[in-house]
């Protein structure tokens, strides 16, 4: 045969779960070549696509297939036909099946064969083909349907079901998780530091990564994984998953009290956007004295003749004006400033009202936010670099928008009726914390950031202006 009018095929090969063993990969592949034998199609190794442990629902959550599709898509023309095994394999959403297949048999001439649902030409055929397409999003509808409600149903029954959190691990049979004892000794370290020495979670993650802590996945500590374990019931014993919770049965070495407690300390301290953690600070002040002229903050110097604080946009060389304070007299002013509002009780202040109920609405919806530009980001690289066409991106774009649209104007609305009442200033006796000379600077940060938002430096007048926070009564 011509090997130059000899047709070029692609296999994609894929598989959802490991319990597939008649639909293993090496017996798809192996069919796949049987079939280009007897069929006279030549198939290269670099044009096998396998995906392994991958559900077929959404196109963009399986890398090589849109590397398959994209390749269709090249000036080359790689091959004339995609196999598959079943349809179900190429995709179990319908919508998309159609949309791939028509935009690879008219913009690139390829077609996508079943190898063991061979279909006959002409109209009757493709009605078949949609119709397997329709039962397959069918069953993969609801086999989840069945999955969710057989998850609920061992919920409602006190099985566990989850991933177990760190420090855990599963013994099979929905039976209780067991206490792994080497990674409870990080869990324990986190409750120690953040219970007993009230360190940032900014810095809890950085001690456990020099001391050579990783998480369960390998990954170095971070931030939000630590608030993620302070914050997860499960260490005191309190199961949930999708919105269902019992009590478990499991062993803990948490109390409920030393968890309410630990939740009402968090929710009392403010965290205003923006703000550097202290852990992350060379000096206690630092990030919370600002430049009066252009906002920026003052930055800590530590000269040995004398410690100063100076705008960072004049070190950067952004201005021509210098704004800068010695170390000395700017903790002076600091501490003269509490102790004269805790004699004489009288304190100036703005007031910053407290997360309303529509706070946390608020924050998942910058979070959702924020997935939806990374989505188009995705869908405008994949228009880049070939893998949908002008239109696809288009119809994505639009779509994409328009959600983000309608997020934020629900978000919009949700600040919009947050109200403030009236405050009471107060102030906690922070003194004594911030001239111990043996307390950890950190601590004396978080002293200071509980009850100051800010401190601007007036060079013109020479003096400090502060901005307190209000407890409201």
């Amino acid at each position: 045969m011509d090997l130059s009018t000899q047709k070029k095929a692609a296999l994609y090969v894929r598989v959802s779960t490991d319990k597939q063993d008649e639909l293993s990969p090496d017996a798809q592949i192996r069919l796949g070549r049987e079939y280009c034998e007897k069929n006279g199609l030549r198939l290269f190794h670099d044009h096998v696509y396998q995906e392994h442990g991958i559900s077929g629902r959404k196109a963009d959550k399986r890398p090589q297939f849109l590397k398959m599709i994209a390749d269709a898509k090249s000036p080359d023309h790689p091959f004339d036909v995609i196999l598959v095994w079943k349809f179900s394999r190429f995709a179990r959403n319908q919508e998309e099946s159609i949309v791939y297949k028509s935009l690879l048999r008219r913009q690139c001439g390829v077609e996508v064969i079943s190898i063991s649902e061979p279909l006959m030409d002409g109209p009757f055929g493709s009605l078949i083909e949609r119709i397997i397409e329709w039962m397959d999003e069918y069953y993969s509808i609801r086999l989840s349907g069945e999955v969710v409600r057989g998850m609920t149903e061992k919920a409602l029954r006190c099985g566990y079901q989850m991933t177990p959190p760190l420090g855990y691990e599963a013994v099979g049979g929905g039976r209780p998780f067991a206490i792994n004892e080497n990674e409870y000794k990080i869990v324990d370290a986190i409750f120690q530091m953040y219970d007993g020495q009230r360190m940032e979670p900014t810095a809890i993650a950085r001690r456990l990564n020099e001391m050579g802590c990783r998480t369960r996945r390998g990954n170095p500590f971070e931030k939000r994984t630590v608030t993620l374990i302070l914050q997860n019931p499960f260490y005191y014993g309190l199961v949930r998953w999708n919105g269902h919770e019992f009590t478990g049965t499991h062993e803990t070495r948490l109390s409920k009290e030393q968890y309410d407690s630990r939740i009402a300390y968090m929710d009392s301290v403010f965290r205003p956007a923006g703000r550097r953690a202290v852990s992350s600070c060379r000096h206690w002040l630092s990030g919370l004295v600002k430049c009066p002229i252009c906002g920026a903050s003052l930055t800590y110097n530590s000269s040995k003749s004398c410690p100063f604080f100076q705008c960072c946009n004049y070190s950067k060389s952004r201005r021509h004006e210098s704004v800068s304070i010695s170390e000395k007299k700017l903790a002076g002013g600091v501490l003269s400033s509490i102790q004269k509002i805790l004699e004489t009780g009288d304190i100036p202040y703005r007031y910053i009202p407290p997360e309303s109920e529509n706070a946390e609405q608020i924050r998942l919806y910058e979070e959702e936010l924020a997935r939806l530009q990374a989505r188009r980001e995705r869908v405008r690289q994949a228009y880049e670099n070939g893998v949908d066409a002008l239109d696809e991106y288009r119809k994505n774009k639009q779509r994409l928008t328009k959600e983000s649209a309608r997020l934020q104007a629900q978000m919009e609305k949700l600040r919009e009726s947050e109200t403030a009442d009236s405050p009471t200033a107060q102030a906690p006796d922070i003194s004594s914390i911030l001239l111990d000379p043996d307390i950890p600077y950190e601590t004396k940060g978080q002293a200071l950031r509980s009850i100051i938002e800010k401190i601007v430096y007036d060079k013109k007048n020479k003096k400090l202006i502060f901005y307190y926070y209000c407890k409201q009564l």
